[in-house]
């Protein structure tokens, strides 16, 4: 588990990229995202104690959407808070990503798409902003650290017509980290005496298992190598 500014490891994982990196990454089958109107609060477990809570909307706004989650990370009386604004249009596609994270230290940075490329400007408050480009030869989903809420929307991009397994590239904006992953639908499986639709997310040495209700919310998710699991409340 990678580490955020204040020295909390709760990230999920991480991809492997490289600057200004063109990510051929094959096509997804299409077919139009099931965006919906959501909210809700996470509880964030690590080995079974409680390290962060996320409360999350994700509403319309005319042709587009927008996905906002805000994540109280807390490591004794240690207290850290990171920020995610989405902006998506119609097909779920992003358009606009912000986020900013309040601890030890202060860091914004604010991601524009334009067509193929993400224009990424990290703002670590010493007045010196750092400025990096990646290229992508497919749509891009956002995977961002410590911000569970955007898993919902890629159960909601994932072509559950085709099924099967599809293949996405990935941007995790607070490492400036670009790769891909593998998207899979389990179709429903009984977890705790609970009925849930599982998608599978696999990188080269990763694992995360996503549990949705039958309208595709998140309800779970759990990562058995980090043994943290993220649960709505």
């Amino acid at each position: 588990m990678k580490t955020l500014w204040s020295g909390i490891a709760i990230s999920v994982f991480a991809l492997v990229g490289a600057a200004s990196a063109t990510l051929r990454a094959p096509q997804p089958p299409t077919a139009g995202a099931t965006l919906s109107e959501d909210r809700g609060k996470l509880l964030i477990t690590v080995d079974g104690q409680a390290v962060a809570t996320e409360d999350f909307q994700i509403t319309r706004d005319g042709d587009n959407w927008v996905a906002h989650g805000t994540t109280d990370i807390h490591a004794g009386k240690e207290i850290a808070r990171v920020n995610g604004e989405l902006r998506l249009n119609s097909a779920g596609e992003p358009l606009r990503y912000v986020w900013t994270t309040v601890g030890d230290k202060k860091a914004t940075s604010t991601t524009v798409f334009e067509g193929a490329i993400a224009k990424i400007t990290l703002n670590m408050g010493d007045g010196k902003p750092i400025e990096q480009d990646f290229h992508f030869a497919s749509p891009v989903v956002i995977l961002d650290n410590n911000l569970y809420h955007q898993y919902e929307i890629l159960a909601r991009v994932y072509n559950w017509t085709a099924g099967g397994p599809q293949t996405f590239a990935v941007l995790i904006p607070q490492e400036q980290s670009p790769g891909n992953i593998t998207v899979e639908s389990l179709g429903n499986v009984n977890l705790e005496g609970a009925k849930y639709t599982q998608l599978v997310v696999r990188t080269e040495d990763l694992q995360v298992n996503i549990y949705l209700d039958s309208s595709h919310r998140l309800m779970r998710l759990i990562v058995p190598a980090s043994k943290a699991e993220i649960r709505r409340q």
